[in-house]
């Protein structure tokens, strides 16, 4: 095992283990345990891609944008790899009929998108000043989607908030940020609602708040501690849960449509399950993770193994919890506020208790455990993320088991490369989600209520604090080109195959999918290859060579008349 850095209701894990060990309705797990499962998906199940405004749009100064924290975060140098910023990204802010053509030839029906905050509200405050040329792009967006029979599913929030209120109020450590959401989810409830049926708060609100308030690797870079990232993960608990109410109150009836939230984790393996006490540490990483945000929303209330541990390690140092509390009447306004639970998850990791009590008050420390990775599971791009597609169906067996079995959504699920040159036959990346996705058929025949999947990324963009150094998308950008043009991947056609089959309906066939994926990446690898030639021929074309023309006639106009002046 690798180490790497980083007792309430343990039966829950344990027993969502054993189960899925002896599933008396899905009895093929018992009889091929690991194998693969060839099947096809329920009757209208949705497949789509994502991806979030800040690391898509660029134009981030224009059509009346006001600035995020993001631009700030950015533009500070130091903060971001290389220095590499948002600022134009995929230029996908130009370039959105492009984009549904590349949705269109996937032949997905939904496409997961964020709306920025800042270029509809460019100081995030309503009454100071509405940019309805920002509202016209989303809802020009919107309106070519559906044109294309793509369901758009639209997050409110996904990391961007305008700098003005970071720099007035102090961003999410500030409660009167639950006052200017509120205003802004109900702004794009009454331009877009119309149309969108489908809402999602928060994108990982857990990386909002600990990475962007603790450690402050993420914008707004903001290192206050723990008790910062559990302050903001309260203001964003309660400003989710104002928003489900005012569509509760003001546009559900009209609008039929779902408000729901995007929580991300890893799966927490036990390293041993014979153990008691491994199995109850892995549900402390459970809690610590999903539950923070999800135990609010189905049971009222922080996890009860959460409040323990921070309480105590507070008390330790002689300070109340740094976990801030709930009223009964909090918890009562909160708990039910899901439409629907977003799922995003990209990899799994075992977990066992520290031999020794950390120093320092964190939220890592807090946790008291360490996460562990096997040596054999595939690597990344990212050094976080491995491929164990297992993980994936244990995670949506755990929500089930935790919450009542809800609607799930699976928001965001893919895989990062690394590569100093353009690769397009992308063979790690089929792996992954050819696995994954088979998980997520198992817990659906588990009984796990998954109607929909989303593949993370449909382009290569901006992965905040790593730049444009990871590349997560099913179509590769070439950044380093003025225009940024998309080239399909191997993994695109594979996913088309999916798509079109709604599954995975026998081994010859889907075998077949990856020998025809690597056969068109090949050819579109030649493509990749010969376009900066192209690109410069076409420069020399039409550039260099009529500048040259042009010295020329100079130099002649020039030696003409010193000829005449000598005969003079």
């Amino acid at each position: 095992m690798v180490v790497r850095t980083g007792v309430s209701r343990a039966w829950c894990l344990l027993g969502l283990t054993l189960f899925l060990t002896s599933a008396e309705d899905f009895s093929w797990t018992r009889q091929r345990p690991g194998s693969f499962y060839y099947s096809t998906f329920p009757k209208g199940f949705l497949w789509g891609v994502g991806s979030s405004a800040c690391q898509t749009e660029g134009a981030w100064d224009k059509g009346g944008k006001g600035p995020s924290i993001w631009d700030a975060f950015g533009h500070q140098g130091g903060n971001v790899f290389m220095n590499h910023t948002a600022d134009s990204a995929c230029e996908s802010y130009h370039k959105v009929k492009d984009d549904i053509q590349l949705l269109k030839e996937l032949k997905v029906n939904h496409y997961s998108f964020s709306i920025s905050w800042p270029r509809v509200l460019p100081t995030g405050i309503k009454s100071e000043k509405v940019n309805r040329e920002g509202l016209g792009f989303y809802n020009d967006t919107i309106n070519a989607l559906l044109a294309n029979k793509i369901i758009p599913i639209v997050t409110l929030y996904y990391w961007d908030l305008p700098q003005a209120l970071q720099q007035k109020y102090g961003g999410w450590q500030n409660i009167s940020m639950t006052r200017y959401f509120k205003e802004y989810a109900d702004l794009c409830f009454e331009s877009f609602g119309d149309r969108v049926k489908h809402w999602i708060t928060f994108n990982n609100p857990w990386a909002i708040a600990e990475e962007g308030y603790e450690t402050g690797r993420h914008a707004p870079g903001q290192q206050l501690g723990s008790g910062g990232a559990y302050k903001a993960a309260h203001h964003i608990i309660k400003a989710h849960a104002e928003v489900w109410h005012s569509y509760q109150k003001k546009w559900r009836r009209q609008q039929q449509g779902l408000v729901g939230i995007s929580l991300h984790s890893a799966w927490g393996e036990p390293i041993d399950l014979s153990s008691k006490t491994d199995v109850e540490v892995a549900e402390r990483y459970m809690q610590f993770s999903l539950g923070w945000f999800a135990n609010p929303l189905y049971h009222g209330d922080y996890p009860g193994v959460m409040k323990e541990y921070v309480g105590k390690k507070s008390t330790e140092q002689g300070m109340p919890s740094r976990l801030p509390a709930f009223s009964v009447q909090e918890k009562n306004y909160i708990k039910g506020t899901v439409d629907f639970l977003g799922i995003g998850h990209f990899t799994t990791y075992y977990i066992s208790r520290k031999s020794y009590a950390p120093p320092g008050l964190s939220y890592v420390t807090d946790r008291n455990l360490v996460e562990l990775v096997d040596p054999k599971w595939p690597e990344s791009g990212s050094k976080w993320l491995y491929s164990v597609p297992w993980g994936f169906r244990r995670l949506l067996n755990f929500v089930k088991v935790q919450y009542g079995n809800p609607l799930i959504y699976v928001t965001e699920n893919g895989i990062s490369e690394k590569l100093p040159c353009a690769q397009l036959c992308d063979d790690w990346r089929i792996d992954y989600l050819r696995g994954y996705i088979n998980e997520m058929l198992k817990a659906i025949k588990d009984g796990v209520n998954v109607q929909g999947y989303t593949a993370w990324s449909l382009l290569d963009k901006f992965e905040w604090d790593r730049g444009y150094s990871e590349r997560f998308g099913l179509y590769y950008v070439d950044f380093q080109n003025q225009n940024k043009p998309r080239y399909p991947k191997a993994s695109v056609h594979y996913y088309k195959k999916i798509i079109k089959a709604n599954g995975f309906p026998n081994a010859k066939e889907v075998a077949s999918w990856h020998h025809q994926a690597t056969d068109i990446c090949s050819s579109s690898s030649q493509l990749l290859v010969t376009e900066p030639l192209a690109t410069h021929m076409e420069m020399v074309t039409e550039i260099v060579v009529p500048t040259v023309f042009t010295l020329c006639i100079l130099i002649s106009a020039i030696l003409l008349l010193l000829l005449l002046r000598k005969r003079q």
